[in-house]
């Protein structure tokens, strides 16, 4: 299922796909997939037991017991839920070999990405749905009071991850940044990115640690942000909403931001031609130094 958050520069003149969470259908953004130029494969652990398909087959399972660790290995980036808060913690860039990375060795990116429920809200936890096929993943949690729905893609870059909520009020997300990433106002767009300010690489300089430089954004869709700092943002997300992320030259390219709809959204939004991608940020300053 393609990711709503960001578009690979190879599908920029695609319609928009509709996103249909539960009951509700959000409208995807004019983004959609992550970007690899050697593929992905996920390998995803629900209860001890592994699920990773052979190439070019899904496996989809239901109804399974949520308890402990769920962790999700890929060839480009892993991380782990924590099924006791439904957070994601140590969102990692593997640094594998591929002319898209940004990253030469692993890399955290995000230490954690939780929302803020009650013990009512994550009472009777449960994964309703499981898919994975080769480097996609969804995954949907169901509580006594609502769902929340993962989507991941195993890119190097691009829209490659995103959070979805269905509960009666809005849900408050928090997300903190991994050692030496930070946020900063971007000179080039007057938009908020984090990275962590290395340069880009060449393979032409460095045929064996080439890489782009490090980027990314928050992707919110019918949220508020209530916090923001060098290292941390918190958002308030409306049920039907969601909050992804973006990595990579689709953080920084000069786009329209997402719609605000949560109900019954039409794919109305096209890109025609290419989107203008600014110079990577020199020198960055994080928010607040």
């Amino acid at each position: 299922m393609a990711l709503a958050p960001a578009l690979s520069r190879l599908a920029r003149a695609a319609l928009v796909a509709t996103v249909v969470f539960g009951s509700v259908a959000v409208a995807a953004p004019a983004h959609a997939s992550g970007k690899t130029s050697e593929g992905g494969n996920y390998a995803v652990t629900v209860g001890g037991k592994t699920y990773d398909p052979a190439p070019g087959r899904d496996v989809k399972v239901a109804d399974l017991a949520a308890s402990g660790i769920i962790t999700v290995r890929g060839v480009n980036n892993r991380f782990t839920i924590d099924t006791a808060t439904l957070g994601v913690y140590n969102y990692t860039l593997t640094g594998a070999p591929d002319t898209q990375r940004m990253v030469t060795q692993p890399t955290v990116v995000f230490a954690s990405k939780v929302p803020t429920l009650t013990p009512a809200q994550r009472a009777g936890t449960r994964v309703k749905s499981l898919e994975v096929r080769d480097g996609t993943l969804a995954i949907i949690f169901t509580t006594g009071a609502g769902k929340l729905k993962i989507q991941a893609k195993d890119g190097a870059q691009g829209g490659i991850f995103q959070m979805e909520t269905e509960f009666a009020g809005p849900v408050e997300f928090t997300h903190t940044l991994g050692a030496g990433l930070f946020y900063f106002v971007n000179p080039f767009t007057g938009k908020i990115n984090f990275g962590s300010g290395v340069n880009a690489v060449s393979a032409s300089q460095d045929p064996v640690n080439y890489h782009q430089m490090l980027l990314g954004k928050d992707s919110p869709q019918v949220a508020t942000k209530t916090f923001q700092s060098a290292t941390v943002t918190k958002w308030l997300v409306e049920s039907g909403g969601r909050m992804g992320g973006v990595l990579g030259e689709d953080a920084i390219e000069l786009s329209a931001g997402a719609t605000n709809c949560t109900s019954q959204c039409q794919a109305q939004n096209q890109i025609r031609g290419s989107v203008p991608v600014p110079p990577n940020p020199t020198d960055p300053t994080p928010i607040g130094a």
